[in-house]
């Protein structure tokens, strides 16, 4: 049965902190809906009403466009190993770049990782655990290294002409914040 908080307790910040995968999903005011599935160890609680993920340049940018249109997002996490638990955090985002004020005293909460894009600094509205009984287990190997390769191999003058070629608009044609 689900069960909803306003804030996230001790017992679910070690869920999280035991979790490799998590999906996010954005929606603009009109457009397409966009979940993806992250890794990297990119998620931090920062605290009890306030989370972070660290994201990395990927083929698209939708979640920057997304809430530049409607800040609303969804975050969920379930269970591939132990009991069963589905986690999902509902809150509004907003993008942090290099260039803000903010990103100094975000981005010492994350690994070093190459091609790092942006940060989406969440504050939390509800949290809601479901019982996740249907969800298969699974069995963690590793971390892929395909993406983090492709960044080291392109460098940092490549990777930022590739966000000016790719992540400026989303697949609707919204404007990222790279685009303002």
């Amino acid at each position: 049965m689900a069960k909803f908080y306003d804030k996230i307790t001790s017992r679910i910040q070690k869920f999280i902190e035991a979790q490799k995968v998590f999906f996010v999903a954005t929606a603009p005011k009109n457009g397409r809906i966009n979940l993806s599935p992250k890794g990297m160890d990119s998620f931090r609680v920062l605290n009890e009403n306030r989370v972070a993920w660290l994201s990395v340049t990927g083929s698209g940018n939708e979640t920057s466009a997304h809430l530049l249109d409607n800040n609303r997002i969804t975050i969920m996490f379930c269970a591939f190993e132990g009991a069963p638990n589905i986690l999902r955090i509902y809150g509004k985002a907003k993008e942090i770049l290099p260039n803000d004020t903010e990103w100094n005293s975000l981005i010492t909460q994350f690994p070093n990782l190459t091609g790092t894009r942006q940060i989406f600094d969440i504050t939390i509205e509800s949290v809601q655990t479901s019982c996740g009984m249907s969800i298969p287990f699974y069995e963690y190997k590793e971390e892929r290294n395909q993406l983090l390769d492709w960044a080291e191999e392109k460098g940092q003058d490549n990777i930022e002409q590739y966000w000016k070629d790719r992540n400026q608009t989303s697949i609707d044609g919204l404007d990222t914040k790279f685009k303002t």
